[in-house]
């Protein structure tokens, strides 16, 4: 169901040699400035981390060029810390009903409840108008009821980064098997690395390596059984994950003051030589090629995580998707909806994906063939993604909000020592419960959940 074009184009992608330059977004739009009062668009923006400058600086050069181009036209920025936005801002606009014009906005899960809500501005028609809906990798997780209700501005991918001079200084090769990974990370710790540099103070980095841990133990359509009930957290395929989870934390393989150290120190473990490895995603990519570290820009790699013999997942997948996108209130004016054409117009195009991925490491989210400027650590990530044999979405994006909290607060527990594998299933299997209860009660006619979350 998941694993669709996206592994496909990548080799594409890969492969091509052609290249290309197609610039617009479809069909031209009617600017007539006479037909249209002049709007402000207040628009939200989590691009507020210097690794992020970059991808500021093409968002603004979109709206300049939008502005420029219609004066009735006007946007009204606001940066904000990721975390802040999806975990505590957003929801509280969406319960009241008043979200930023334009925001960022994460898909699947979340994205259910605001549309549930009717916060969320339906796009289909506006796509179809621009000629968009088949430039896309996926559009499958802001896709509600066949609707569309977000556009993904870029993709990603996870995987390891590792410190390529550690390994070679070591003799070691890229881990290809569970027990293989558990013998690399002994001979790390026994040089005085620490194997996996982690940084858990925020909950949901310590979900990243577990999801693929678990997800190698139970498969993706396992997470989806959750929601509906099919399958639950305390089934044995999920201890297992747990437990093999807790191993690493057993054998002393993360950065032993992780859940003191905030997510910016875990990319610095690797990039200053302290930790062999990280998982992360390819949204870290920017860092590691430009990082003014020990490590030469050619230092760092990526691969894929190692299979676990006798999971039932599929072993040599990946977590990559387009969960992270732009959303539009549904309380927009006609006026404001026509401004929103021409920025959607302006953002969403060939040239614009192609400097997000050359200059901010992104990968796009269009089919794009023309791949020339990828640097060395981005071209190895492609690369990887077109050797997997599927993907999946990160678990936040299935399960409830709710869930994934307690998901987070119950990895912190093992983390420290505090709680088993057995015990926090089921306390993730009790919010689960409450969770599924809650959507299943809640309806349209209700208005606004009391507790989108």
């Amino acid at each position: 169901m998941l694993r669709r074009s996206l592994l496909l184009s990548w080799k594409l992608i890969i492969l091509a040699s052609v290249l290309s330059a197609c610039g617009g977004a479809g069909r031209a739009i009617n600017n007539d400035t006479d037909n249209y009062k002049k709007v402000t668009l207040s628009l939200r923006h989590t691009q507020i981390k210097e690794t992020n400058r970059i991808r500021l600086r093409i968002l603004e050069d979109v709206l300049a060029k939008t502005e420029s181009e219609n004066d009735w036209i006007t946007f009204k920025l606001e940066g904000i810390d990721e975390i802040v936005n999806r975990d505590t801002k957003l929801k509280q606009e969406m319960v009241v009903g008043n979200p930023p014009d334009i925001f960022e906005v994460f898909g699947g899960a979340d994205l259910q409840l605001y549309v549930k809500a009717g916060r969320m501005l339906d796009l289909t028609d506006i796509l179809q108008e621009l000629d968009l809906v088949d430039k896309f990798e996926s559009l499958e997780e802001f896709i509600i009821d066949g609707r569309i209700y977000g556009i993904p501005h870029g993709g990603y991918s996870e995987g390891i980064f590792y410190n390529k001079l550690i390994f070679n200084k070591l003799g070691l090769d890229i881990p290809r098997t569970w027990d293989e990974l558990l013998d690399a990370a002994e001979k790390l710790k026994a040089a005085g690395y620490t194997p996996f540099g982690l940084a858990a103070k925020d909950a949901w980095v310590a979900g990243m390596i577990w999801n693929v841990i678990m997800e190698r133990h139970v498969g993706i359509e396992a997470f989806y059984g959750l929601v509906t009930g099919e399958t639950k957290w305390t089934d044995p395929a999920f201890i297992r994950g747990f437990q093999a989870y807790a191993e690493l934390i057993e054998r002393e393989a993360f950065t032993k003051e992780a859940l003191s150290l905030t997510y910016a120190d875990q990319g610095t473990q690797l990039a200053y030589g302290k930790a062999a490895m990280v998982y992360t995603g390819s949204w870290d990519a920017h860092y590691f090629a430009t990082s003014h570290s020990h490590v030469t820009r050619e230092g760092i790699g990526f691969f894929l995580f190692p299979s676990i013999p006798g999971g039932e997942g599929d072993q040599q997948s990946i977590n990559a998707s387009f969960s992270n996108g732009v959303g539009f209130s549904s309380q927009l004016s006609e006026d404001q909806i026509e401004a929103v054409k021409l920025f959607i117009a302006n953002y969403f195009t060939e040239d614009i994906q192609k400097r997000a991925l050359q200059e901010g490491k992104l990968l796009p989210s269009f089919k794009l063939e023309d791949m020339s400027g990828v640097t060395p650590l981005m071209n190895e990530i492609l690369t990887e993604m077109s050797n997997a044999s599927g993907n999946w979405p990160a678990y936040d994006a299935i399960v409830q909000p709710v869930v994934g909290a307690q998901i987070g607060i119950s990895l912190q527990e093992l983390i420290g020592g505090v709680s088993s594998p057995e015990k926090v299933a089921r306390d993730i299997q009790e919010v689960q419960d409450r969770a599924n209860a809650a959507l299943n009660q809640f309806t349209l006619e209700s208005g606004p959940s009391p507790n989108i979350e």
